[in-house]
This record gives C-alpha cells, sequence and structure tokens, in this order.
C-alpha cells in the first residue's frame, strides 16, 4: 500500500500535464469524470478503443528503460480513434506488475502521460496491479482505453471513399508496436545484442532504435480534417499488424481495391537490418511490419496536393503512395506493384 501511494505522488505532476478544461476532480477518485462539450458537438458519436504494446515490453525490461514505453500505448490506442475522424478526449491506463517499485511506475505513467500530450487527450485515471507470485518483481504489462468524439454527419470511413482518392503515406518512426515477436526471434537466431550498432543505423544501437516510441499522428490527422473538410479527407488507416495490405482493405468499400507503388519509398534502415538478419522475405516482411508508413490519409485527388504541404509543413514526411481504383476481377483489394526505392528487398 506504502509503494502504491508513492507511486501515485510521483506521477502526480505528469498527469497535471494532459490536464483539459473538460477534466472535473482530480487523480485518486474511483473514476475519471469529463464533461462533454455539446456546443462543439450537438451530435455526439463516442468512439473508443483499446490496446497494449505487445513484446516490445520485453526490450524495454531488458534494457531497463521504461519512460518511453507509454507514448507507444498512447499512440495504439489514440491513433486508432483518430481514424474515424474522432477527436480524442481521454485515456485510462492499466499497469500490472509483480512488484510495485514506485519509481518505475512513475516512469511508465510519465511516458503515457506524454503519449497524451502529444495527442491533445486527458489521462483521467488509471489502475496499477500488484501481481506477486505470478509475474516476477521485474515484470510488468500496460494496456489502456481512449474515448474520443466526432459528430455524426462527421465520421469518417469507407462509405466515404471513392474512386480517384489518392492514398497518402505518412512516414512511421521506425517499428512502431508491432512485429516484436519477430523482432526478437531475428535477434536471438542471429546472434545480435541490444547494444550492437549495425552501420545501417548509422551510430544508434539496435536497443534505441527498437525502443523508439511510435508516432503520434492524431493532432495531424486532424489538422488534415480541418483544412481539406470532409470533402477532401475521407479516411485514415493506421498501420499496425498486419502492414500496408491488411490495414487498407479495412477502409475501402466493396467493389473498390487500392493499388500502392513500392518505389514511391524506400523501407527505414532498421527494416532492412531485420531483413538481412533474419534472411526474411519480402512476402514474410509486408504483413509484419509498417516498413515506414505509420499512417495513410485517404484524400480526394484535388486535396491531395494541399495535404502534402500541410504535412511537410508541420514536420512530417509524406508522400503520393497510390490510389483507389476500381477493382477487377480476379484482383485483391490492395495491390502492392514495383520495388522499393533504394532498397534490397
Amino acid at each position: 500500500m506504502e509503494a502504491g501511494d508513492r507511486a501515485v505522488e510521483l506521477m502526480k505532476a505528469s498527469v497535471r500535464r494532459t490536464a483539459r478544461p473538460e477534466v472535473l476532480g482530480g487523480l485518486g477518485g474511483f473514476a475519471g469524470l469529463f464533461q462533454l462539450d455539446l456546443a462543439r458537438y450537438p451530435q455526439p458519436v463516442l468512439a473508443t478503443s483499446t490496446d497494449g504494446v505487445g513484446t516490445k515490453l520485453v526490450l524495454a525490461q531488458q534494457l531497463d528503460r521504461h519512460d518511453t514505453i507509454g507514448i507507444d500505448l498512447v499512440a495504439m490506442v489514440i491513433d486508432d480513434l483518430v481514424v474515424v475522424g474522432a477527436e480524442p478526449l481521454f485515456m485510462t491506463d492499466y499497469i500490472a506488475t509483480g512488484k510495485v517499485i514506485p519509481e518505475k511506475i512513475a516512469q511508465i505513467v510519465a511516458g503515457i502521460a506524454e503519449g497524451c500530450v502529444q495527442a491533445g487527450c486527458a489521462l483521467v485515471g488509471g489502475e496499477t496491479a500488484e501481481h506477486p507470485g505470478v509475474m516476477g518483481p521485474d515484470d510488468y504489462d500496460i494496456s489502456g482505453a481512449g474515448t474520443g468524439v466526432v459528430n455524426a454527419d462527421a465520421v469518417l470511413g469507407p462509405d466515404r471513399v471513392l474512386a480517384g482518392d489518392v492514398l497518402i503515406a505518412i512516414g512511421s518512426s521506425g517499428v512502431h508496436s508491432n512485429g516484436y515477436s519477430l523482432v526478437r526471434h531475428v535477434l536471438a537466431g542471429a546472434g545480435l545484442a541490444l547494444s550492437d550498432k549495425p552501420a545501417e543505423l548509422a551510430g544508434r544501437s539496435l536497443g534505441e532504435e527498437l525502443l523508439t516510441p511510435t508516432r503520434i499522428y492524431a493532432q495531424d490527422c486532424l489538422r488534415l480534417i480541418a483544412d481539406g473538410g470532409l470533402a477532401g479527407v475521407h479516411a485514415f488507416s493506421h498501420i499496425t499488424g498486419g502492414g500496408l495490405a491488411a490495414n487498407l482493405e479495412r477502409v475501402l468499400p466493396a467493389g473498390l481495391s487500392a493499388q500502392v507503388d513500392r518505389a514511391t519509398w524506400s523501407p527505414l534502415p532498421i527494416f532492412q537490418v531485420l531483413a538481412r538478419a533474419g534472411a526474411i522475405e519480402r512476402a514474410e516482411l509486408e504483413p509484419a511490419f509498417n516498413l515506414g508508413v505509420g499512417m495513410v490519409a485517404v484524400v480526394s485527388a484535388g486535396y491531395a496536393e494541399a495535404a502534402l504541404e500541410l504535412l511537410a509543413a508541420h514536420g512530417l514526411t509524406a508522400w503520393r503512395l497510390g490510389e483507389v481504383t476500381a477493382a477487377g476481377p480476379g484482383q485483391g483489394r490492395v495491390r502492392l506493384t514495383g520495388d522499393y526505392a533504394a532498397s534490397s528487398f
């Protein structure tokens, strides 16, 4: 109990950073309270998502670095909300551990709070549970849930996607939070250590590269919506487990397909390191990793150039990835064509 109280005290300053005016009360209650602004959302549709970070946690524990994994958690939850056009409002988190070490818990929560700041949402509560005898004293797992809101007439998704729409890729920050079981398998099989510094990583260690936090796209997507309106922005696809093909398919209506041109980008160096070390063929890489594309915006052809300019103005790497077309007989819903630029796979 004493360790739990100490952890709460240490995390209070981090949580305060995420405050929004709609949040009622403070940290420590049985439930978080959030007053929805009905003037902004007269036809409110609530969107909700929940997720974890997966086995990326294992690397954080091996490196004894716990201040970034919470950013990954927020990204995995909140960027699933924004794809429907929802403004993220708040998150809650759950941390299970074998032993509550206040300083470690505070580091984890500081990362979650930083992610919430980046996403523009509040961290309104959470739970830390101690599971002695079930989990080792240094082990932990985290998960979270988020809520967002969008007006009923502004929901994005397959119903708005049209033939001729342009696919705009927004670059990832690295592996993000998917495919780490394969990553760990490759490292073990190739005898690589997290301290190793492959030439492709330009002086960074594998551990540093693999713990790079997942990019949070929420505010960037909301800027596109505000700028292009519903006539310009039709859908988003968050590229997580399953890669480009599986996630793009989720935003395509019946009768339409997406054509992706591999030649429009070169996968990030970390993916080339993993492919070489594990002798992984392209057919296995593409469903496992984002390969450098973290989010795809599906926009009208007339808005594509303005969208690219807006993203560039906010420091994001973005490019034309492909287009939406009518689905031909026997064609896959998402077709990746050509070869990657300046790449060995």
